[in-house]
Parts: structure tokens; C-alpha cells; sequence
């Protein structure tokens, strides 16, 4: 079976070359994709109940598919206490925190 994971050099949505920013926003791009790793943000595991609740609207179907894909992009783990965000995740939360001061300081001028 194809991996349907956004991968860098594989065509991508928005790249036929898949270069690899593409894919990473690619694979963000996926309903409920960033919204898992930043309820992983604080660090502490949580079952697929509990992310769920805190998820909001995911139907259970695509968040098993998101976290599967986070899973296999090694941004997620699945720990002894539940899911957790990798070095990796971690990493690229710190990369996005700049973004969303951004967006607050635009909140506010709008």
C-alpha cells in the first residue's frame, strides 16, 4: 500500500516537485492536522479520548487518519500515557510560535 503522507520530493498539493515546505504544508493543511499538534503543545500525553474532547468537531475517523499521518511524518509518538509530539513536533511548534504572534498582533488591528 502508498503512503499517502505528504513526503518531500513526492508531488504534493501546490508542487509537482515536492519541495519539501510544500509538503510540510501539506500536510498541515489536513483538517485537524495542526490542531492535534497544538494540543500536544503543553507537553503532557493525552488518549485519543481526551484529544479528542479537546479536538472539538474531528470526527474520530479523521483524527485517527491525522494522527496516523503525524505518527508517520514522526511529529506525534504514541507514548506509555497516550500522544505526545516528538523532538521533531516540539520543534516545529517552536517555528510556528512567531506565526502565531503574528496572527494575534493582526487580531488586534483588525
Amino acid at each position: 500500500m502508498t503512503s499517502r503522507l505528504p513526503l518531500p520530493g513526492k508531488t504534493v498539493r501546490g508542487s509537482a516537485t515536492g519541495r519539501p515546505v510544500m509538503a510540510l504544508l501539506d500536510l498541515l493543511g489536513r483538517r485537524g492536522s495542526l490542531r492535534l499538534l497544538w494540543e500536544l503543545r503543553d507537553g503532557h500525553p493525552q488518549s485519543f479520548r481526551q484529544l479528542g474532547t479537546h479536538a472539538g468537531e474531528m470526527s474520530p475517523s479523521v483524527m485517527n487518519d491525522r494522527l496516523k499521518e503525524l505518527r508517520e511524518a514522526r511529529l506525534v509518538e504514541l507514548g506509555t500515557g497516550g500522544y505526545l509530539l516528538t523532538d521533531s513536533g516540539r520543534s516545529l511548534l517552536q517555528k510556528l510560535k512567531p506565526l502565531h504572534q503574528w496572527a494575534e498582533d493582526w487580531a488586534r488591528q483588525s
